[in-house]
């Protein structure tokens, strides 16, 4: 049987709709006998084989995007990781983590899992990250989502991509756009698990205090005493971990995180706030 003549055009148009690169999309049509969908199928079967050989690999890096609605009242962060660091500086690889970034802030899915159901270009998200997975023959996935909404969201994205922070605060204010991004920096900075103290997990609570009692209990303290001074290390566990009780890493003199948005706006606070980094 006669080889279909693989033209050029038909080479480029492929790699248009998928990205591959021009020798794969070749190969990919010459064994389709130059049927364009049978092609797409093909690299996306490649795709497959690979993300199964690659699956015990790590995906630590990658790129971090957080983006926030015109309206500034929604906020997405999305990790989209890949094995090396080359890749993740990859210009395709970076748009390509954008426009999944783009539509989670457009359709706004609950979860994660709902995200990679997504249509995509004729196809779900899943799909796509399996075919890009084919298409640079390393191990590439939706590492992480997260969202918020609130009445006004700030974003702000640290050390090229790295990582990624959306804040939600409980008003608009016109001096958002700076101060926001400066609580958004804090947050990428100090890494803060909870707005307040009311926020942190009870476990999480509970842990601290058996830690605080055991040194206490090492350090020679009296049996009855321990308690009271774990209480004591709790507070200022809330102070390094709670975001409204650290210190403002950008303030001219000593203050909190707190005391800084109240000489913003007395009635301003911090609703909640999403973090994603690399790793």
């Amino acid at each position: 049987m006669d080889t279909v003549k693989i033209s050029a055009k038909d080479v480029k148009k492929l790699r248009d709709q998928t990205g591959a690169g021009m020798m794969d999309c070749k190969k990919a049509l010459v064994e389709a006998n130059g049927d364009m969908d049978a092609a797409i199928e093909f690299l996306r079967k490649k795709g497959q084989k690979m993300t199964e050989k690659r699956a015990d690999r790590d995906a630590k890096e990658g790129v971090v995007f957080a983006l926030t609605s015109d309206d500034k009242s929604k906020g997405v962060v999305v990790r989209i990781g890949c094995e090396t660091d080359f890749v993740a500086k990859n210009d395709d690889f970076v748009a390509f983590a954008k426009s999944i970034a783009t539509l989670a802030l457009k359709e706004f899915p609950a979860t994660k899992e709902d995200l990679l159901k997504l249509s995509f270009d004729g196809e779900t998200v899943a799909d796509k990250v399996v075919e890009r997975t084919g298409i640079i023959g390393e191990k590439i996935e939706l590492s992480s989502y997260e969202n918020i909404e609130a009445a006004q969201v700030v974003s702000y994205i640290h050390m090229g991509h790295k990582a990624g922070v959306v804040v939600g605060f409980n008003k608009t204010n016109d001096n958002l756009a700076e101060a926001g991004r400066n609580i958004a920096m804090q947050v990428a900075a100090m890494t803060p698990i909870a707005v307040d103290k009311d926020g942190v997990d009870a476990s999480v609570v509970q842990k601290e205090i058996e830690i605080g009692m055991d040194q206490a209990r090492q350090e020679g303290k009296p049996e009855n005493l321990l308690e009271r001074i774990a209480q004591g290390k709790l507070g200022k566990f809330y102070k390094e971990k709670t975001l409204l009780n650290q210190e403002y890493v950008k303030a001219e003199k000593k203050e909190t995180v707190k005391q800084y948005i109240a000489s913003i706006d007395k009635e301003l606070t911090v609703t909640g706030f999403r973090h994603v980094t690399l790793g």
